[in-house]
């Protein structure tokens, strides 16, 4: 295979810009020597005559004007990918591949998708909604870039593997059948609900998260009817079979129940956003969590008091 150098071929190339060796020299802060011998070389490495002599000037064969078309369409390509390049190092471009639970999906990550698209449109996401027992394997062995978990689902902050991020404190609100007695009641406590049956995770994280929030307002709760997904709780709440602890990501969005927000005693969850260690400061990376920050920021100022 013929051996191209690229160097050469720009010098060709200004020869053939500046008309004669003289010029093409001072263009290229080269002595005319080197022009010369740098295109001597070239023509060797080619295979083919690339001057001739025109009197005391040189001209460029038809040979080296077949080569100089093709040098053209490399030198374009070669400007393209060092674009692509600049806009990979500064965040613009590349791919990042995001793992989240699924109510941060809707509340979090499409939206800052949505920011994405407006100020780095050359930054491809990929998303994949993870069970939290899942996300942080996934993240390990490097299937996604960065994961959304529950503080409460993640890793300890001791953790070597792995760097975290709080990204948004989300409240606990009430969910009541919209007939119930307390639906209207000024200043609702959790306590002011102790006697009612509720709605909750039979296992894992949000059990606990329930029970532990009901604990600390002074009471254990009865647990009527057990569900995991926000769409069966939220039903059985309308049905009037029981009130529910639910999410400010889910309230939000909730529809034929009563959400409150609690006046005192408020639960809190937080939502964590973790990378592998050092990732954080890749720049396609860094520019996510950068959306995904402004996504929290823009949901917590727009949240009820």
């Amino acid at each position: 295979m013929t051996e191209w150098d690229i160097k050469k071929l720009r010098i060709l190339r200004a020869l053939a810009e500046q008309g004669t060796v003289t010029a093409a020299a001072e263009a290229l802060h080269l002595t005319p020597s080197a022009v010369s011998q740098q295109l001597t070389n070239l023509a060797r490495q080619l295979g083919v005559p690339l001057l001739e002599a025109r009197g005391r000037r040189v001209r460029l064969t038809d040979a080296a004007r077949l080569v100089l078309r093709h040098a053209d369409a490399v030198f374009a390509q070669l400007e393209r990918a060092d674009a692509d390049l600049a806009g990979y190092l500064a965040g613009d471009t590349g791919e990042v591949r995001i793992g989240a639970f699924s109510t941060a999906v809707p509340a979090l990550v499409v939206p800052a998708v949505a920011i994405l698209r407006e100020t780095r449109p050359g930054l491809e996401v990929r998303v994949r909604e993870t069970e939290a027992a899942e996300s942080y394997g996934l993240l390990s062995a490097g299937a996604v870039d960065l994961a959304l978990s529950l503080a409460a689902h993640a890793p300890t902050a001791r953790d070597a593997r792995f760097s975290r991020m709080v990204l948004l404190e989300d409240p606990l609100d009430v969910a009541l059948p919209r007939d119930h007695p307390l639906a209207d009641a000024p200043d609702l406590r959790l306590a002011d609900l102790s006697a009612e049956p509720w709605i909750y995770g039979g296992s894992g994280p949000w059990q606990e998260i329930a029970r532990t929030a009901c604990e600390a307002a002074g009471f254990v709760p009865e647990q009527a009817h057990t569900a995991a997904g926000w769409t069966a709780i939220l039903a059985m709440v309308e049905a009037g079979m029981g009130v529910a602890l639910v999410p400010r990501m889910v309230s939000g969005r909730a529809s034929g129940v009563a959400v409150r927000v609690l006046a005192r005693d408020r639960p809190t969850r937080h939502v964590i956003a973790a990378t592998r260690r050092g990732a954080e400061s890749s720049p396609a990376v860094a520019r996510a969590l950068d959306a995904l920050r402004e996504a929290a920021a823009r949901r917590a100022s727009a949240a009820p008091a």
